[in-house]
């Protein structure tokens, strides 16, 4: 199917709407932050499944506040029957906390709970996760970087690394603004919407350059015109 749609027309009112939507992703990040799950700041994961439907989150919530646990969010996992709850670990924690949260479970909701996951992650182990993600993105965006420069010209290269922040950018600002949990699943996420992106872009590079060898009779955005609607497929 061959397309002719003008995206020249639109390149100015898309290039601002674009700039927009990356200052108001910053602004969400640097003020309001991510929520960073246990991975990066410590904490304790449980997944439990119960025999009974009729257990609500509230039940669980309210049996695990009468353990000084810190911050505590629980929400349902899957099936109705399954729960997630996630407890910000305290540094005065003590090495008790998982058989105090069984006790407490087991007494107030009258159910045999089966604990079907169990993981903790300390402050120093989520710190060197946090700057473990930072330098994989940083360092998969650097190397496509090189890799634009020496396939086609520099010019390219700024072009690309731009789009690629652009992307990362309002990625992010979104899990900002909906508070989605960021964990190592998320940054692989992000580095999965790198390579898209980086893919994206070689593909309508390379079809820039043929055209440009083609038609160069053209205009720079005829030819990029050109170039993206014969990559639309």
């Amino acid at each position: 199917m061959k397309y002719n749609l003008n995206f020249i027309n639109y390149f100015k009112k898309l290039n601002l709407l674009s700039l927009i939507l990356v200052l108001i992703s910053l602004i969400f990040i640097v003020f309001k932050g991510l929520n960073y799950g246990i991975d990066f700041k410590g904490g304790t994961l449980i997944e439990i499944r119960l025999d009974n439907n009729n257990i609500k989150v509230s039940d669980i919530r309210e049996s695990l506040k009468k353990i000084n646990l810190g911050d505590i969010n629980v929400k349902n996992f899957g099936d109705d029957s399954d729960f997630l709850i996630k407890i910000e670990k305290k540094l005065n924690n003590n090495e008790s906390l998982i058989s105090e949260i069984k006790t407490s479970l087991d007494q107030d909701l009258n159910e045999e709970v089966n604990y079907r996951r169990v993981e903790s992650v300390g402050p120093k182990v989520s710190a060197e996760l946090l700057k473990s993600g930072i330098i994989s993105i940083g360092l998969a965006l650097l190397m496509m970087l090189f890799y634009i420069w020496f396939r086609f010209e520099w010019q390219f290269s700024l072009g690309s690394i731009i789009a690629l922040f652009h992307d990362v950018i309002i990625t992010v600002g979104i899990f900002s603004l909906l508070s989605i949990e960021i964990n190592l699943s998320i940054v692989a996420a992000v580095l999965t919407i790198v390579g898209y992106s980086m893919n994206d872009t070689v593909v309508i590079y390379d079809r820039i350059r043929e055209n440009l060898s083609k038609f160069n009779k053209l205009e720079i955005n005829q030819i990029s015109n050109l170039s993206v609607n014969e990559t639309l497929s």
